[in-house]
Protein backbone atom coordinates (compact mmCIF):
# COMPACT_ATOMS: atom_id res chain seq x y z
CA UNK A 1 0.00 0.00 0.00
CA UNK A 2 0.84 3.38 -0.48
CA UNK A 3 1.05 6.18 2.54
CA UNK A 4 -1.92 7.46 1.72
CA UNK A 5 -3.76 3.90 1.27
CA UNK A 6 -2.07 2.88 4.13
CA UNK A 7 -3.43 5.59 6.40
CA UNK A 8 -7.11 5.24 5.13
CA UNK A 9 -7.04 2.01 6.47
CA UNK A 10 -4.91 2.82 9.63
CA UNK A 11 -7.74 5.66 10.46
CA UNK A 12 -10.38 2.59 10.50
CA UNK A 13 -7.92 1.45 13.09
CA UNK A 14 -7.21 -1.98 11.02
CA UNK A 15 -4.81 -4.11 12.78
CA UNK A 16 -3.26 -5.55 9.71
CA UNK A 17 -2.14 -1.86 8.77
CA UNK A 18 -0.91 -1.12 11.79
CA UNK A 19 0.85 -4.17 11.64
CA UNK A 20 2.25 -3.43 8.10
CA UNK A 21 2.95 0.33 9.93
CA UNK A 22 5.32 -1.36 13.16
CA UNK A 23 7.03 -3.80 10.00
CA UNK A 24 7.96 -0.57 7.98
CA UNK A 25 9.32 1.49 9.87
CA UNK A 26 10.22 -0.09 13.55
CA UNK A 27 14.38 -0.92 12.64
CA UNK A 28 14.65 2.82 11.80
CA UNK A 29 12.92 4.10 14.56
CA UNK A 30 14.41 2.14 16.38
CA UNK A 31 17.46 2.98 15.28
CA UNK A 32 16.88 6.49 16.31
CA UNK A 33 15.92 6.28 19.77
CA UNK A 34 19.25 3.81 20.12
CA UNK A 35 21.68 6.50 18.88
CA UNK A 36 19.52 8.93 21.12
CA UNK A 37 19.17 7.07 23.90
CA UNK A 38 22.22 4.78 24.24
CA UNK A 39 20.91 2.19 25.43
CA UNK A 40 19.11 -1.24 24.18
CA UNK A 41 16.28 -1.63 26.61
CA UNK A 42 15.63 2.78 26.53
CA UNK A 43 15.53 2.46 22.83
CA UNK A 44 12.84 -0.65 22.96
CA UNK A 45 10.73 1.84 25.53
CA UNK A 46 10.79 4.39 23.20
CA UNK A 47 10.04 2.65 20.38
CA UNK A 48 6.78 0.98 21.83
CA UNK A 49 5.92 4.39 22.80
CA UNK A 50 6.35 5.76 19.38
CA UNK A 51 3.56 3.57 17.70
CA UNK A 52 1.55 3.65 20.94
CA UNK A 53 1.48 7.59 20.65
CA UNK A 54 0.91 7.31 17.09
CA UNK A 55 -2.09 4.76 17.25
CA UNK A 56 -3.57 7.06 19.57
CA UNK A 57 -2.83 10.46 16.98
CA UNK A 58 -3.93 9.11 14.21
CA UNK A 59 -6.99 10.86 13.73
CA UNK A 60 -5.09 14.17 14.70
CA UNK A 61 -2.40 13.10 11.79
CA UNK A 62 -3.85 14.51 8.66
CA UNK A 63 -0.88 12.98 6.33
CA UNK A 64 0.76 16.32 4.68
CA UNK A 65 4.30 14.38 5.84
CA UNK A 66 5.11 11.29 5.31
CA UNK A 67 4.05 7.89 7.80
CA UNK A 68 8.07 7.56 8.36
CA UNK A 69 8.62 11.43 8.95
CA UNK A 70 5.66 11.97 11.73
CA UNK A 71 7.08 8.28 13.52
CA UNK A 72 10.63 9.96 13.58
CA UNK A 73 9.32 13.41 15.11
CA UNK A 74 7.55 11.34 17.66
CA UNK A 75 10.48 9.25 18.73
CA UNK A 76 12.58 11.95 18.76
CA UNK A 77 10.64 13.81 21.10
CA UNK A 78 10.10 10.83 23.24
CA UNK A 79 13.81 10.29 23.04
CA UNK A 80 14.24 13.99 23.87
CA UNK A 81 11.88 13.94 27.35
CA UNK A 82 13.62 10.92 28.52
CA UNK A 83 17.20 12.47 28.29
CA UNK A 84 15.79 15.54 30.15
CA UNK A 85 14.77 13.81 33.16
CA UNK A 86 18.15 11.99 33.01
CA UNK A 87 19.43 15.60 32.87
CA UNK A 88 23.35 14.12 31.42
CA UNK A 89 25.62 17.33 30.74
CA UNK A 90 26.88 17.86 27.64
CA UNK A 91 29.49 19.76 26.34
CA UNK A 92 28.90 22.46 23.58
CA UNK A 93 30.89 22.42 20.23
CA UNK A 94 30.87 26.79 20.75
CA UNK A 95 32.11 26.60 23.58
CA UNK A 96 36.35 27.27 23.49
CA UNK A 97 39.36 25.14 24.54
CA UNK A 98 41.30 26.33 27.42
CA UNK A 99 44.38 25.56 28.46
CA UNK A 100 46.31 25.22 31.95
CA UNK A 101 46.69 28.89 32.32
CA UNK A 102 43.57 30.15 30.75
CA UNK A 103 44.79 30.71 27.01
CA UNK A 104 42.69 29.76 24.57
CA UNK A 105 43.53 27.01 22.16
CA UNK A 106 42.69 26.10 18.25
CA UNK A 107 40.64 22.78 17.90
CA UNK A 108 42.87 20.21 16.51
CA UNK A 109 41.66 18.36 13.41
CA UNK A 110 43.24 16.02 10.93
CA UNK A 111 43.28 14.44 7.50
CA UNK A 112 41.28 11.14 8.20
CA UNK A 113 40.80 10.31 4.59
CA UNK A 114 44.46 9.64 4.21
CA UNK A 115 44.19 6.47 7.06
CA UNK A 116 43.86 3.05 5.74
CA UNK A 117 40.69 1.19 5.34
CA UNK A 118 41.49 -1.31 8.02
CA UNK A 119 41.81 1.83 10.41
CA UNK A 120 38.70 3.17 10.03
CA UNK A 121 36.17 0.62 9.93
CA UNK A 122 37.41 -1.76 12.55
CA UNK A 123 35.11 -2.64 15.46
CA UNK A 124 37.26 -0.93 17.88
CA UNK A 125 36.72 2.73 15.93
CA UNK A 126 32.56 1.57 15.81
CA UNK A 127 32.68 1.58 19.65
CA UNK A 128 34.69 5.34 19.61
CA UNK A 129 32.35 6.17 17.34
CA UNK A 130 29.08 5.16 19.02
CA UNK A 131 30.76 7.06 22.04
CA UNK A 132 31.73 9.90 20.10
CA UNK A 133 27.93 10.36 18.82
CA UNK A 134 26.48 9.45 22.41
CA UNK A 135 28.30 12.35 23.99
CA UNK A 136 27.15 14.81 21.39
CA UNK A 137 24.05 17.43 22.30
CA UNK A 138 20.58 15.66 21.63
CA UNK A 139 19.71 18.24 19.28
CA UNK A 140 22.96 17.55 17.54
CA UNK A 141 22.54 13.98 17.69
CA UNK A 142 18.97 14.18 16.34
CA UNK A 143 19.93 15.99 12.95
CA UNK A 144 23.21 13.70 12.66
CA UNK A 145 21.62 10.11 12.64
CA UNK A 146 18.94 11.06 10.62
CA UNK A 147 20.82 12.47 8.25
CA UNK A 148 23.67 10.84 8.28
CA UNK A 149 22.89 7.48 9.40
CA UNK A 150 19.62 7.01 8.18
CA UNK A 151 20.07 9.08 5.33
CA UNK A 152 16.85 11.41 5.40
CA UNK A 153 17.20 14.54 2.93
CA UNK A 154 18.17 17.92 4.71
CA UNK A 155 14.11 18.67 4.30
CA UNK A 156 12.86 15.76 5.91
CA UNK A 157 15.11 16.02 8.47
CA UNK A 158 13.95 19.29 8.78
CA UNK A 159 10.21 18.11 8.56
CA UNK A 160 10.73 15.30 11.50
CA UNK A 161 12.45 17.58 14.38
CA UNK A 162 10.26 20.97 12.98
CA UNK A 163 13.40 22.74 12.31
CA UNK A 164 14.48 24.88 8.99
CA UNK A 165 16.47 23.61 6.54
CA UNK A 166 18.92 26.62 7.34
CA UNK A 167 18.74 24.70 10.97
CA UNK A 168 19.64 21.51 10.28
CA UNK A 169 22.55 22.08 8.05
CA UNK A 170 24.01 24.08 10.98
CA UNK A 171 23.06 21.41 13.20
CA UNK A 172 24.48 18.71 11.06
CA UNK A 173 27.87 20.92 10.45
CA UNK A 174 28.39 21.05 14.24
CA UNK A 175 27.45 17.79 14.66
CA UNK A 176 30.68 16.78 12.25
CA UNK A 177 32.78 18.92 13.41
CA UNK A 178 32.54 18.14 17.08
CA UNK A 179 32.74 14.30 16.17
CA UNK A 180 35.95 15.07 14.63
CA UNK A 181 37.50 16.79 17.44
CA UNK A 182 36.51 14.08 19.66
CA UNK A 183 37.84 11.40 17.32
CA UNK A 184 41.15 13.09 17.01
CA UNK A 185 42.98 11.32 19.42
CA UNK A 186 41.72 8.28 18.69
CA UNK A 187 43.14 8.49 14.75
CA UNK A 188 45.95 10.26 16.34
CA UNK A 189 47.01 7.27 18.20
CA UNK A 190 46.04 4.64 15.83
CA UNK A 191 47.69 5.71 12.71
CA UNK A 192 50.46 7.75 14.13
CA UNK A 193 49.72 11.01 12.18
CA UNK A 194 50.42 13.82 14.82
CA UNK A 195 50.79 17.48 13.00
CA UNK A 196 49.37 16.14 10.21
CA UNK A 197 47.09 18.97 8.16
CA UNK A 198 43.45 19.34 8.12
CA UNK A 199 42.80 18.90 4.87
CA UNK A 200 39.34 18.71 2.97
CA UNK A 201 36.46 18.43 5.51
CA UNK A 202 34.14 16.54 2.84
CA UNK A 203 36.57 13.60 2.87
CA UNK A 204 37.13 13.82 6.23
CA UNK A 205 33.11 13.71 6.88
CA UNK A 206 32.84 10.59 4.42
CA UNK A 207 36.26 8.62 6.52
CA UNK A 208 33.94 8.53 9.95
CA UNK A 209 30.18 7.94 8.18
CA UNK A 210 31.66 4.82 6.85
CA UNK A 211 32.88 4.02 9.81
CA UNK A 212 29.01 4.60 11.27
Amino acid sequence: MSDAELLKALKTRDQRAFAELVERHSSTVYNLALRMMGSPQEAEEVLQETFISAFRSLDRFEGRSQLGTWLYRIAYNASLMRLRKRQIPTSSIDEPLVGEEGEELPRQLIDWSSLPDDIALNNELHHVLDKAVEGLSPTLRSVFVLRDIEGLSTAEVAEALGLTETNVKVRLHRARLALREQLTAYFTASADVAGRPAGNEERHEEAYVRAL
